[in-house]
């Protein structure tokens, strides 16, 4: 690179003076330096969550788009790191994780709200972490039951003591959908099945070994669309709709959540709700990793959200 830019100086100097001509060659040595730093390399992403499931999906939608966009075009690969709702991964990126640029976090949403409230087992600060984008803020959380379970009405939803709810880890964003539908339609004593990859819930409903489930409706629309058809196997009884208002075509007639609202508070929740979700499924680089690197990751994630090929990819 400094032969290129010296040979170039003796060109350009002429025309540009000395001080343009400087300013340009440091630009371009910067960008070298850049690309040179990644060329070859391997960034990891960590996320907070078991393979399979719609959220690994999601991230994964970013992998080719990221290797493009990023200088020097690294490989980009997957690491996964489930537990207490995305807070192990960020205890990890935040104390733990490699802080060169070559780590990108991707928690889930529990590590907002859990930090945001208080939860135990929050080792991190959210404040200190470095954002870079979230793929979607619109979202539709939907309330199903298994239909052979025989609760086809609110009502026989409230009437059953002890209702099982299945969820990824306690503190997971479905975890706490699935809390909250159960706290808002007025079930009794339910029983909260925190114990499944997001891959395993669907099959473990449709075995029977968990009575309903908070899911999301675009995961229903792609992963089974015969819930959708005549005979379909579950009920929908609720959605959540983020942001309100935001209907969704493929499910006009179920009732939206606050419609069941019988207070103040309870319409609160359901709004503190929405404004977690409203985050998306943010992306994230450790506290400590060096600044021309952090606007290099933030450029090549803008870059990626604005490429229309990306849209059609993560819709698909």
């Amino acid at each position: 690179m400094k032969y290129t830019c010296n040979r170039w100086r003796a060109i350009r100097q002429s025309t540009l003076g000395p001080v343009a001509t400087v300013f340009l060659c440091s630009l371009a040595a910067s960008a070298y330096a850049q690309a040179s730093f990644y060329q070859g390399k391997t960034v990891t992403i960590i996320q907070g969550r078991d393979p399979g499931g719609s959220g690994d999906l999601r991230t994964k939608a970013l992998v080719p788009f990221l290797q493009k966009y990023i200088p020097g075009n690294p490989t980009v690969i997957m690491e996964y790191m489930p537990g207490a709702g995305g807070r192990k991964a960020a205890n990890h990126l935040f104390s733990t994780a490699r802080r060169d640029g070559l780590v990108i976090g991707n928690p889930s949403i529990g590590m907002i709200s859990s930090a945001v409230l208080g939860e135990s087992g929050v080792q991190y600060d959210i404040d200190k972490f470095f954002y870079l984008g979230s793929p979607y803020s619109t979202y539709h959380a939907v309330f199903v039951s298994r239909k052979q379970a025989g609760f086809n009405s609110i009502e026989k939803l409230q009437a059953v003591p002890g209702i099982r709810i299945g969820a990824q880890s306690v503190g997971f964003v479905t975890y706490n959908e699935g809390r909250l539908f159960a706290f808002i339609l007025g079930l009794k004593e339910p029983r909260f099945v925190a114990a499944y990859g997001g891959a395993e819930i669907d099959p473990a409903l449709m075995r029977g070994e968990i009575d309903a489930r908070a899911t999301g409706a675009d995961t229903v629309v792609g992963r089974n669309k015969d819930w959708l058809e005549k005979g379909s196997p579950v009920d929908f009884h609720a959605i959540l709709e983020v942001p309100k208002g935001e209907k969704h075509p493929d499910f006009p007639k179920v009732p939206e959540l606050e419609s069941f609202a019988k207070s103040d508070l309870e319409r609160k929740l359901i709004n503190m709700a929405r404004a977690f979700r409203i985050a998306g499924t943010p992306f994230v680089l450790p506290p400590g990793t060096p600044k021309d690197r952090v606007e290099m990751i933030q450029a090549a994630f803008r870059k990626t959200f604005q490429d229309p090929d990306f849209s059609a990819n993560i819709k698909k």
